[in-house]
């Protein structure tokens, strides 16, 4: 045996003997106590899902940095409303879609209480809160007088039972609710026939579940797991931070109510002598003495005044709150200004590098949840609804291609954000399509307003600019122009400010 074995036979203490390199895999005393189980994400949503959902509900509702950053979840994430762009090629079908589509989204909701993009806006909510939200689709009879005979109803999470996992009569397994065939396809979701927590809804329904085709079934949540099957709340991280934190706050807020009350303390030698040379009884017989503005009291001998101080909340406060309410954020992957509405800290280059991220996790969200769960499955059963009831001429194949347009982001600094976007044009980077849709408007309808605006201004006499040197605006140029000599500009259009033709240097 050489030495190279025999100093390995002794360090290992032998050649079968395998020892945890990984830090993480250790288990010395450090982390001796670490012992998290190995189970499925299913499993644990099934375990403790109801009470996690309980909890979150109330945190939104309760408390404010939860409330306000589920709203400003909705906000980011959808909006006025992710819109759909058809790109069927003939123009005048590709309008009577769009008209259409817009005329109906005032009739999407089943209860009537919004819109399509309002129903949006709900299920961004529902995925903070829940971490999931159904959207069952409702064919309506053509007696009920809608344009496209189809409604969205939503759904909580409560609605489909987490414990109701068994074996169905068709040999389907059913899990947390939701049905499976023999090659795990979706085909069906159990959902209870009311919610438990409405005490409002006192009907008594046997079956307690009615069984829904999965093809009526939108289930809309953010899988984090492979093969994750229910949603998480995307509150669930900072939880426990958040309901500590108000705990904390209200202990502190009693505190300072404490301290702001004014009390004073009077000993005596003698106690049957009156206080402070005069006294009046409350109502349990005890002695009070009266403290009025701008007295001058002389105390008999043998009284002494003492004044209460409770304990102030300290200077260590703020930063206390500034580190968890952190904490908070990034677990929740919020901006900090966004959840707590702080921005002192902030300056243009924090606020920017902080926007640019956290716009690239909600685009992901966008793209991946919204628009492919949501969106697309919508804008497809609608095609297919508006054409078998004779609202649309069309083949469902040819109007189905769509583009779906988020809301425009607000610029951090517009000039350069604008200068920047126009450079990139001129070099041939991108295209002006890109550009007018990254503001959340279609390209052709702006176009389209452009064009009627410029044959406007035209037969109006007016003219638009960017700058006074530019003979060539950014928008179309009318097909026809004004003769000299009657008032009306040339064919320039592209700026803000009108001027008088007369004055104005050709």
């Amino acid at each position: 045996m050489g030495l190279f074995d025999r100093f390995r036979r002794r360090s290992t203490g032998g050649p079968a003997a395998v020892r945890a390199r990984l830090e993480g895999a250790m288990a010395k005393r450090r982390l001796r106590g670490w012992n998290p189980p190995l189970e499925n994400i299913n499993a644990l949503v099934a375990s403790g899902g109801p009470r996690l959902l309980a909890r979150s509900r109330e945190l939104v509702v309760t408390n404010g940095y939860a409330a306000n950053a589920c709203e400003a979840f909705a906000a980011n994430l959808v909006g006025d409303g992710i819109k759909p762009s058809s790109l069927i090629g003939d123009g005048d079908l590709r309008d009577q879609v769009q008209r259409l589509w817009l005329a109906w989204t005032d009739e999407a909701d089943a209860d009537g209480l919004s819109d399509f993009y309002g129903l949006q806006a709900m299920v961004a909510r529902e995925m903070f809160v829940a971490g999931e939200c159904f959207v069952r689709l409702r064919p309506r009879r053509a007696e009920d007088g809608l344009l496209v005979p189809l409604q969205l109803q939503l759904l909580q999470s409560e609605m489909l039972p987490f414990e109701k996992t068994e074996t169905a009569g068709n040999g389907n397994r059913i899990r947390c609710g939701i049905e499976f065939d023999g090659i795990g396809r979706r085909v069906a979701y159990h959902f209870r026939r009311r919610h438990p927590g409405d005490s409002t809804d006192q009907g008594v329904v046997i079956p307690e579940t009615v069984r829904v085709r999965a093809a009526d079934v939108l289930h809309i949540y953010r899988p984090i797991d492979a093969g994750q099957i229910r949603g998480l709340p995307h509150i669930a991280p900072a939880m426990v931070r958040l309901f500590l934190l108000d705990q904390y706050d209200d202990a502190e807020l009693d505190r300072k109510k404490t301290a702001a009350m004014f009390a004073g303390f009077i000993t005596k030698t003698a106690p049957e002598e009156p206080m402070m040379g005069e006294a009046e009884a409350d109502l349990d017989g005890a002695a009070i003495a009266s403290l009025e503005p701008g007295t001058m009291q002389v105390l008999l001998p043998g009284e002494d005044v003492k004044f209460s101080s409770p304990a102030d909340v300290g200077g260590g406060y703020e930063a206390f709150q500034y580190r968890t309410l952190l904490a908070v954020s990034a677990s929740l992957g919020l901006p900090y200004h966004l959840v707590t509405g702080d921005v002192r800290q902030a300056n243009y280059s924090s606020l920017r590098a902080e926007l640019v991220e956290f716009r690239r996790r909600i685009g992901q969200l966008q793209h991946g949840v919204i628009v492919h769960q949501l969106c697309r499955a919508v804008w497809r059963r609608w095609l297919e609804t508006a054409v078998l009831s004779g609202a649309l001429d069309a083949d469902p194949a040819t109007a189905r291609p769509v583009q779906w347009i988020p809301p425009r982001w607000d610029w951090v600094d517009p000039l350069k954000d604008i200068q920047a976007q126009v450079l990139a044009m001129e070099a041939g980077i991108t295209s002006r399509r890109k550009v007018v849709e990254a503001t959340g408007y279609d390209i052709e309808e702006v176009d389209r307003e452009n064009a009627a605006d410029a044959v406007r201004a035209t037969g109006l006499g007016l003219r638009y600019r960017t700058n006074p040197g530019e003979t060539q605006g950014a928008r179309a140029t009318p097909a026809t122009r004004a003769e000299p000599g009657d008032g009306a500009g040339n064919d320039t259009d592209g700026g803000a400010v009108a001027t008088d033709p007369a004055t104005e240097q050709e």
